[in-house]
């Protein structure tokens, strides 16, 4: 525990940095291949809905000498075909539970009759639950409405609290979710029940905290970013990421270890198929896709988004000089400050600017950019004494400018 506690302070402090934004694109190719199998068992299998959605008729009864087979063979002597039977237990009880299609008043008698008379139960612990279509299509169109209604709140409330880019980064990564969530239960042919609704709204809200949390990381260590040349928006987004990642693994893992003890005993103890499990199920779903897009999806996108602007773009650019040509730019103004070659006029100029633009900001750089030249170095070396002091030049003379004292001949004096 000592060590990831010291992980995590080196991962805040920067010390220690996995770069998350500067690999999107291996982020996103994973993320593709994952929606592409779940849009493909969407359109191929399709979500099997519950009663609750399709409408029909639900028959539950207590018969622990009866097998599946026997069952079955009741269900399909009836004249009802299609039929989902499935053995639940509610504490020592064998209870069966059998889905059908939507049934006229006299075919739910004459089931209920052939039920009791091929399986030895008597019709009053046949309990019977009849669900209309137009129910079902009423629940599925308020689920809809629900969700729409929670993913516009959501990009009006991120628009107003942070910034719309930010909206749309979030926006994406829940409807990830969605698609990944989804296309698990079309996959694995789960049952999508209410309790499947009400898991996919939790898990959004869920994955929405832990993206809220980085986007604030990310606001506080961007603000003033343009001000300076110290790092880009991606590299402040990167970091802001690494200091909320241990927080992010510890509320996942706290927040699954429940959610994986419920599903282990709804479908140890209830059997399958029961509300329990999948409410349990969905929710375990859609929080481990929820933590890997607000890690891997959310704040990338929001960084490529950023990165767009051209403000953002010209501070990329003064941090690649700065990073880059700070020092070679600064040895080739010294150069042509030297005259090391024809031109050093211009070339010096140039050279200068550029290591202007490139200095740092701190005292290191600045003092680096006043050390002398080595021709400085040179001279003064020669000027020094035996004793390490310095010894005084020849005294200059004053230059002649007549013509007469340029073109005399040396060793003749002037007539007067």
């Amino acid at each position: 525990m000592s060590r990831l506690g010291n992980v995590g302070a080196k991962l805040y402090r920067g010390e220690v940095s996995i770069n998350f934004v500067g690999r999107q694109r291996l982020w996103y190719t994973i993320s593709g291949l994952i929606l592409l199998v779940s849009i493909v068992a969407l359109l191929v299998r399709g979500l099997d809905f519950s009663v609750d959605f399709k409408g029909g008729a639900i028959f539950t009864f207590s018969s622990p000498s009866s097998s599946l087979s026997q069952v079955q063979n009741a269900v399909e002597s009836g004249g009802v075909s299609g039929a989902i039977v499935q053995q639940t237990h509610t504490g020592d009880k064998v209870v069966w539970e059998i889905q059908t299609k939507a049934l006229t008043g006299p075919q739910t008698v004459a089931l209920e009759k052939d039920l009791s008379a091929s399986l030895g139960v008597s019709s009053d612990n046949i309990t019977v639950k009849t669900v209309g279509p137009l129910w079902g299509s009423q629940i599925s169109g308020k689920a809809a409405e629900a969700l729409i209604a929670f993913l516009i709140v959501l990009v009006i409330y991120l628009s107003i609290a942070f910034e719309w880019k930010m909206a749309v980064a979030a926006f994406i990564a829940l409807i990830h979710d969605l698609v990944i969530a989804t296309g698990v239960y079309a996959l694995a042919g789960f049952q999508v029940s209410p309790a499947t609704v009400i898991g996919l709204l939790t898990i959004l809200g869920y994955s929405l905290y832990d993206t809220v949390v980085v986007f604030d990381k990310v606001r506080e260590n961007t603000a003033g970013l343009l001000g300076g040349a110290r790092s880009t928006y991606s590299q402040a987004a990167n970091l802001a990421l690494n200091q909320t990642l241990v927080r992010s693994i510890n509320t996942s893992v706290i927040a699954l270890l429940p959610v994986t003890a419920i599903l282990l005993v709804s479908t140890s103890l209830l059997g399958a198929n029961n509300e329990l499990e999948e409410l349990a199920l969905v929710l375990f779903v859609g929080m481990l896709s929820g933590t890997y897009s607000s890690i891997f999806i959310a704040t990338p996108v929001l960084a490529d988004l950023k990165e767009r602007e051209p403000q953002y773009q010209a501070l990329a650019k003064r941090v690649a000089v700065r990073a880059s040509g700070g020092r070679a730019a600064r040895r080739a103004a010294a150069k042509a400050e030297a005259g090391a070659r024809p031109g050093a006029g211009s070339a010096g100029l140039s050279a200068a600017q550029l290591a202007e633009e490139a200095q740092d900001d701190d005292y290191a750089d600045e003092t680096d950019s006043l050390e002398p030249s080595a021709d400085e170095l040179t001279a003064t070396r020669a000027s020094a004494g035996p004793a390490g002091t310095v010894r005084p030049g020849p005294r200059q003379q004053p230059r002649r400018s007549s013509s007469g004292a340029r073109h005399r001949p040396a060793g003749k004096k002037k007539r007067r």
